[in-house]
């Protein structure tokens, strides 16, 4: 799956104000200076640019992704101070010898998107490294004012996140959960922390462009729900426009914090 980079830059201020910083504190704990930070699924690189600034320098930063282009556009927007590298291909196949020397791994919107076989993987791969991995999807959308098609439409679209992609049962909102135990099972200590977007009348385009796409995946995976939705999304749309929308899309953090 991959992901535009209008789409990621419509997401990052809300991305950047929904990240659990309290989980900052420990994680500073552990680290010390030189760092070197590895970003999975990087996209146009907003978590370094959100996070460089609060991690003691001086940083080396290896970017990784699948898109060349959103790699190439990463690497060019880190902040000014660090250093850069950038390491083209899918990250469910790093072994632990790619995190060797690794300070920090980082991620953002990834977990939802793996299986539980990923997940488990990629805890072994980095046992042993702290991990601060951001914004997974737990299932739970609040729309003010209510609507009665939001119940089945949000359990459509969490289907649709849980589907069946080219023989890969994706995890969607049980991520977290997965995570945490696949992590703890390496003797890491796993911290937990709300990361929701909220969007109201500020937020009016990402708002617009959230629920176009979650209505549309919902239908997809429930086409019976199309009629009722149509009518649904048109509502929707005119309630955002007008500044009368708001939505809350639940999200977890989790910091791996490994045995010293």
């Amino acid at each position: 799956m991959s992901f535009s980079s209008e789409w990621l830059d419509l997401r990052e201020p809300a991305d950047a104000a929904a990240r659990a910083e309290e989980l900052l504190e420990p994680l500073l704990e552990r680290l010390t200076a030189p760092l070197h930070i590895r970003d999975l699924g990087c996209g146009t690189g907003s978590m370094a640019r959100w996070l460089a600034g609060k991690l003691p320098g001086p940083q080396h930063w290896t970017l990784h992704d699948r898109d060349p282009a959103l790699l190439a556009e990463a690497a060019g927007r880190l902040p000014e101070g660090v250093t850069v590298s950038t390491a083209r291909g899918d990250v469910t196949n790093l072994s632990a010898a790619d995190f060797a020397g690794t300070s920090l791994v980082t991620t953002s919107a990834l977990l939802d998107l793996l299986t539980a076989d990923e997940v488990a993987a990629l805890a072994t791969a980095c046992a042993g490294v702290p991990a601060l991995l951001t914004l997974s999807v737990v299932g739970e959308v609040e729309l003010t004012p209510a609507d009665p098609l939001d119940a089945d439409l949000t359990a459509a679209f969490n289907a649709h996140q849980r589907r069946v992609e080219q023989g890969r049962q994706l995890l969607g909102p049980d991520s977290v959960a997965v995570a945490a135990e696949a992590f703890g099972r390496h003797g890491a200590t796993v911290r937990l922390a709300a990361s929701d977007w909220r969007l109201g009348a500020a937020e009016v385009a990402l708002a617009a462009e959230w629920l176009t796409g979650w209505v549309g995946a919902a239908v997809e995976q429930e086409p019976a729900l199309a009629p009722a939705a149509e009518r649904y999304l048109r509502e929707r749309l005119a309630s955002c426009a007008a500044g009368e929308l708001c939505v809350a899309v639940r999200h977890q953090d989790l910091l791996v914090l490994p045995l010293n």
